[in-house]
This record gives C-alpha cells, sequence and structure tokens, in this order.
C-alpha cells in the first residue's frame, strides 16, 4: 500500500540526512524495525502506518510524538505495548520492536544493545529450535524454565537504556555538585552563586524525570492487570489456541509483522495460558529490579538536596553573622557620633564671640567645663556599649 511508506535499510548517510531535517525543525517520521533475529530496517512512513501495522490508537501513538511534551508512560494494548521513556519512545509487539528517531544519538546505544540482545538470542534458538518444537509439550510443562518472552527482553533493555542514562546524568551532577558546594562555603561569591544556582535549577529537572519513571513503574507494580496486559505472547498463543475458540473476531485487522513463527518464549507462555492466566510474577520480578535502580538514582537527588538546603543554611548563618556584625559596627559608631556631639555642642557655646560679663577672668572655668564634658560623653559612650552587650546586641 501507498500509504505505509518506503522501507529501506538503515545507512549513515540516511541517518545524517534525517539528522539535518531535525535541524530544520520538522518533525522526524523516521522510525528503525527490529525483528526477533535483531535486524534492523529504517521505515519512513507516517502515523497512519503505524497505527495500522502495530494496530494502537492514535492517542497512544501521540504520546510518542516529540513535539508534544508527555511524562514516562508505560501502555500494554492488545497486540503492543507503548513505551515512552524521555528519549527512548517505542513500540514493543510480540515479534518485532519499533523505535523512533533512530539516529538520535541517545537512541543510537539502545539500538545497538537491542540488535545485539535479540541476534545473541536468535542464535541460541536457532541451536535447539528443531528439537524443541519436536518436544513442545515437554517445554510447555518447563515453561518456567525457559527464557522470557521476547517483548519482555525488549523491555528489559529499555528500561535498563533509561535507569542507566538517568544514573550517568546524576553521577555527572553530583560530580560538579559536591565541590561547587564546597568551594561556596568556602568562599561567598557572585560567581560561586551563580555557579551553584544553575546546579540547582539541573537537579531539579532531573529529579522530576527520574521521579516520573519512578512513578510509572510504580504504578505497574501495584496493578496486576496492567503488568498482565504486558503479556503480548502470552494474548498471542492464547488467542491462536482451539481453546480460545474460532468465533473471537479482532477489533482490528492482521498487522503485518516480520515473521511468522511462534517464538520459544511465546511456546513457553502456552503452560500460563492453561495454568494460571494471572500470573505477573517474571514481569515483577523484572520491574522490581529497575524500580530499585530508579530508586536509589532517586535517593542519590534527594541527598543531593539535602546537601544543597545544608548549604543553603550554613551560608544563611555567616550572611546573618556578617548583618550582626555590621549591626555592631552601626551601634559603635552612632555612639560615638552622639557623644562627640555632646562634647561639640558644649565646645561651642563656650567658644562663641559673644562679650559676657562673668566671661572676666573665668577662662579657667571654660577649661574644666571641656574636660568634665568630654570625660562625660567617654563615660556615657561605655555606658551604652555595656548596655548593649548586656541585651545581647552586641558580642563579647
Amino acid at each position: 500500500m501507498a500509504r505505509e511508506g518506503s522501507v529501506v535499510p538503515a545507512d549513515p548517510q540516511q541517518q545524517q540526512q534525517q539528522q539535518a531535517a531535525k535541524k530544520k525543525g520538522q518533525p522526524s517520521r523516521s522510525w528503525i524495525l527490529l525483528d526477533t533475529a535483531g535486524q534492523g530496517t529504517v521505515l519512513d512512513v507516517d502515523k497512519y502506518s503505524i497505527m495500522h501495522r502495530v494496530q494502537i490508537h492514535a492517542r497512544d501513538l501521540r504520546i510518542l510524538d516529540p513535539l508534544l511534551s508527555y511524562p514516562s508512560t508505560i501502555l500494554g494494548r492488545e497486540r503492543a505495548i507503548v513505551l515512552n521513556l524521555e528519549h527512548i519512545k517505542a513500540i514493543i509487539t510480540a515479534e518485532e520492536v519499533l523505535l523512533r528517531d533512530p539516529s538520535d544519538i541517545n537512541v543510537i546505544p539502545v539500538v545497538e544493545e537491542l540488535q545485539r540482545q535479540l541476534a545473541v538470542n536468535a542464535i541460541c534458538q536457532g541451536q535447539d529450535d528443531a528439537e524443541e518444537y519436536s518436544h513442545a509439550q515437554n517445554d510447555i510443562e518447563a515453561g518456567e524454565d525457559d527464557e522470557s518472552p521476547f517483548e519482555f527482553r525488549a523491555l528489559e533493555v529499555a528500561l535498563e537504556a533509561i535507569c542507566s542514562f538517568l544514573a550517568a546524568r546524576t553521577t555527572e551532577l553530583e560530580t560538579a555538585a559536591y565541590p561547587a558546594l564546597d568551594e561556596l562555603t568556602s568562599k561567598i561569591s557572585s560567581r560561586n552563586l551563580d555557579r551553584v544556582r544553575k546546579l540547582k535549577s539541573a537537579m531539579t529537572r532531573l529529579t522530576a524525570r527520574v521521579q516520573k519513571v519512578r512513578d510509572e513503574l510504580e504504578q505497574l507494580l501495584d496493578d496486576d492487570d496492567d503488568m498482565a496486559d504486558l503479556y503480548l505472547s502470552r494474548k498471542q498463543v492464547g488467542a491462536s489456541s482451539p481453546m480460545s475458540g474460532s468465533g473471537a473476531q479482532n477489533w482490528f485487522p492482521a498487522s503485518p509483522t516480520i515473521g511468522s513463527k511462534i517464538s520459544r518464549a511465546s511456546r513457553a507462555s502456552v503452560a500460563t495460558v492453561h495454568g494460571d492466566e494471572d500470573d505477573v510474577e517474571e514481569l515483577e520480578m523484572l520491574l522490581e529490579a529497575y524500580f530499585m535502580q530508579i530508586d536509589g538514582t532517586l535517593n542519590k537527588l534527594t541527598t543531593l538536596r539535602e546537601y544543597i538546603d545544608d548549604t543553603e543554611d550554613y551560608i544563611n548563618i555567616q550572611l546573618d553573622n556578617h548583618r550582626n556584625q555590621l549591626i555592631q559596627l552601626e551601634l559603635f559608631l552612632s555612639s560615638g557620633t552622639v557623644c562627640l556631639s555632646i562634647y561639640s555642642l558644649v565646645a561651642a557655646i563656650f567658644g562663641m564671640n559673644i562679650p559676657y560679663d562673668w566671661n572676666n577672668n573665668h577662662g579657667y572655668m571654660f577649661k574644666w567645663v571641656v574636660i568634665v564634658t568630654g570625660i562625660a560623653c567617654a563615660f556615657l559612650f561605655i555606658l551604652v556599649i555595656a548596655y548593649a552587650r548586656h541585651k545581647g546586641l552586641v558580642g563579647s
């Protein structure tokens, strides 16, 4: 169909062209498709082709739009898992993975790790595929000892990538923040304050990103039904088994996926279909492992925030101390000014050039009046300082 767009192999030249289109502000329509063997194919298609291929609604695909700001989300649909974790925007089915913007510098390691993991698994699966096919019933009975379904392997790579990415950003922030805070405590300057302000802003943004991922994992772990929706292989095998009946109709048409054979993980999930369909222990253990990892990252950021708050308290104490010293200096200066003003007033009164009768032959009196006034002013200054110290206004 012309609507599905073109399917071309991944090559560096095309990735450079996609990066150039990104720089011009155009939203990229590029996706990379990875099958169960880890083979990658770049798809340049529109959203309707993606919706038809993986059979999801437009509102689910809108979550993966890079131009829209959606929080971290893991949604389980009938035939796909919609994954939006920071820069990792993917759609996982039971047999393939679709990753958006494969040329992004942060997505390239995820693509390489997915290809490596899936290729290794495909080699191991191919070595004993014939033997396992002949002993399918034995595999069903020993399904718990088999490997994880395809969608869980892809989900694990994505979770590991995002947890490692956020942990690395946290380590970089810690490396820059702690020396800056120590330098600020030793020397308060505008440059150090501005540096710490920028680091605190970066820490706040990173904490919000880590918190969103942690909350999404916690929400999944708290709801067994949501975790059961992520078992795509189980639902696929259950729908194709004779027990499911032939009258069930799918709301979407068949998805044109790559490869039609049921993987070893899908066959292993038949045991769960015939047994407890609500068993989510495998996925729960997977999510708990990465929940603990992302929770540890959040604890590091919380510790860093507490260290910043302690530094701010220490700086405020230092500023209060300097402010008190300025108040003391102002008190000394004000007291000295008042005493000098009194002394100057008395000296000015007796120094006026006005003839008085009692001014004759009494020059010694003026001298003693000035001396006594100076002593009284000094005593008054000492008295004010002593009273201020007694009230705790001036340090000893």
